[in-house]
Order: C-alpha cells, then sequence, then structure tokens
C-alpha cells in the first residue's frame, strides 16, 4: 500500500476546489455506487458523566454542560430504537458510551446483549465506548460486532491542545486492539477546533496510512456547546468540510465517509456538496448521541429531490423472523 507523505496529502487538500472534487468525484464512481447513501443512526446508550477532557464534548465531567451524567439503557429500550431505525431505512445502528474505557463487568455485558440483539434484527452493529483492550474487542466480535467507532479528532501535533487525558497513540492502540480482534474500523474527525489546514491534512493522512485503511471515516464539523472550551469557536466554512471530505475520498477510496456531525450549520446545498465530493452515508434521526441532527423526514426529502436512494440491507446480514 502507498504511504502517504506530508508533502502529497497538503498539496492534495491545496489544489482548487473544482478539480479537487471531479478527482474525488471520479474515485467514488470507480468504487461505490453513484446515488447511494446509506442511512445510520447513533443512540447515546450512556449519556454524560466521562472522565476524559475532550474540549469539544458536552458529556465530558470536566465541564459545566446541560448533559448531566444519566444511567445507562436497558437493552429493550436500546432495541425499541433500533427497531424504529430501521423502520425508517437505517441499516447501521451506531450505540454510544460516555465512557473513558471499556471495564469488565455488568455494563459491558448489557451491550454485548445489546450488539446481539441489533444483529439480530439485522443491522449492522456498530459501538463506540471509548478504549478498549483486545479481548474485550474480540467479545464484541463473537457478540456479532460489525465496527468499532474511535475517532484520531486531530493531528498527533494538535492532539494535546483538545485532549490531555489520554494520548494520541491510546487511540491508535484502540485501532490496532479492535482490527487485530476482526471488527471493522470506523475511525474519523472533527474540523472547526482551532487547528491548522496542516493539523487537518495530517490526521486525513495518519488514517489514510493504516493497514488496512479504516472502512469508514467520519468527517465531523464542530457543534460548539455551551460550558466547554470550544464554545465560542467560529462556524466552520461549509466548503472546508467539502474539502475535507474530497482529500478522504482520494486518499481512502473504499471507505465509506460519513457526513457527521454540524450537518445542522449546513445548507442542503452544502450537504448534496459534500455527497457530491464522496460522502456517501450520513447519521439519520434527530440526534447524534447529544447534539442536534436535522429530522429523519428532511433528510429523506433531500435524497428524493437529489435523485439518492438509501442503501438497502446487505444480503448478508440476514433478519431475525
Amino acid at each position: 500500500m502507498t504511504s502517504f507523505t506530508r508533502e502529497h496529502v497538503r498539496a492534495l487538500y491545496d489544489r482548487p476546489l473544482l478539480p479537487l472534487i471531479d478527482e474525488a468525484r471520479a474515485v467514488h464512481r470507480s468504487h461505490h455506487p453513484d446515488n447511494e447513501v446509506q442511512l445510520c443512526t447513533l443512540l447515546s446508550v450512556k449519556t454524560g458523566g466521562c472522565a476524559e477532557d475532550c474540549s469539544y464534548c458536552p458529556q465530558s465531567s470536566h465541564y459545566d454542560t446541560s448533559v448531566g451524567a444519566e444511567k445507562m439503557l436497558d437493552v429493550a429500550h436500546v432495541m425499541a430504537s433500533a427497531r424504529r431505525a430501521k423502520e425508517l431505512g437505517s441499516t447501521r445502528f451506531c450505540m454510544g458510551a460516555a465512557w473513558r474505557e471499556v471495564k469488565d463487568g455488568p455494563a459491558f455485558d448489557r451491550v454485548l446483549s445489546m450488539v446481539r440483539g441489533v444483529k439480530d434484527l439485522g443491522l449492522e452493529a456498530c459501538v463506540t465506548l471509548g478504549m478498549v483492550t483486545e479481548e474485550q474487542a474480540k467479545r464484541l466480535k463473537d457478540a456479532g460486532l460489525d465496527a468499532y467507532n474511535h475517532n484520531l479528532d486531530t493531528s498527533r501535533e494538535n492532539y494535546r491542545s483538545i485532549i490531555k487525558t489520554r494520548t494520541f497513540d491510546d487511540r491508535l492502540r484502540t485501532l490496532e486492539n479492535v482490527r487485530k480482534a476482526g471488527v471493522t474500523v470506523c475511525s474519523g474527525g472533527i474540523i472547526g477546533m482551532g487547528e491548522s489546514i496542516d493539523d487537518r491534512c495530517e490526521m486525513l493522512r495518519t488514517l489514510a496510512n493504516l493497514e488496512p485503511q479504516p472502512e469508514s471515516v467520519p468527517i465531523n464539523a464542530l457543534v460548539p456547546v455551551e460550558g466547554t472550551p470550544l464554545a465560542n469557536m467560529p462556524p466552520v466554512d461549509p466548503l472546508d468540510l467539502v474539502r475535507m471530505i474530497a482529500v478522504a475520498r482520494i486518499l481512502m477510496p473504499k471507505a465509506r465517509v460519513r457526513l457527521s456531525a454540524g450537518r445542522t450549520a449546513l445548507s442542503r446545498e452544502a450537504q448534496l456538496m459534500c455527497m457530491f465530493a464522496g460522502a456517501n452515508s450520513i447519521f439519520y434521526g434527530e440526534k447524534l448521541l447529544t447534539t442536534p441532527n436535522p429530522e429523519e423526514e428532511e433528510d429523506l426529502s433531500l435524497l428524493r429531490d437529489a435523485g439518492l436512494t438509501a442503501m438497502p440491507p446487505r444480503p448478508s446480514v440476514t433478519t431475525a423472523l
């Protein structure tokens, strides 16, 4: 596999926007159905009270935000949400717990039951639970887990300015543990946190140089939340998001690039431009963990008006009777 250099990625990022999109579009069409978008639903199964100090996150116990610590949801509640997501057209159901790391015990056992239940519904199952060991990743794999989300967030050089309670290498170690267990990797980042263009390029370069590359790459725009250190950051320029998605698509041709947090601040036209540049998945439903997301009907209307179709369930995923 090609090992991308800093210079190569920065030169790609700096290209005029329309030629960059043209190349990304060509790469996308050679690896993915042209008009298909996967709908994913993300549910917070354990909200708030997290020991990490991620500067963007209202769930951190380090900050005074409107999000308080809540009890973990029970399996029946999560299954009801998963069934509704499936009825509305989602084919991937993601569950997030505001943990620094997975700890063996009843809470993790409950997550394993949730994964088994989601798979029984015929949905792809994804979780984001913080740091995880290889043995824990194997238990998730045995429960049927398809993907583990663990974002790099930003570049190695910029990481300490955003998070101090863990290291960039902690993040990479979790991705390695997930990969060793045979679970696919979902990892991306966030723009709009005060990072430089070089930081953005380095984050993408690190992901693209993983062997193998992530199967799923969420690109997020910061949603500033009152009470967090990044509450007063200016809005992300939508064209910066388009550019990030185009570069991600060119560097990681086979990945599903996910247009993630921050869509409520984007016009319909900006969202479609992101999809034209190579995004072929959106998170679907009224919330992304704790931040707002467009209404389902708004998204379906957007897809209809653009002539896009929602990805059907994979034939290999069997639905329980």
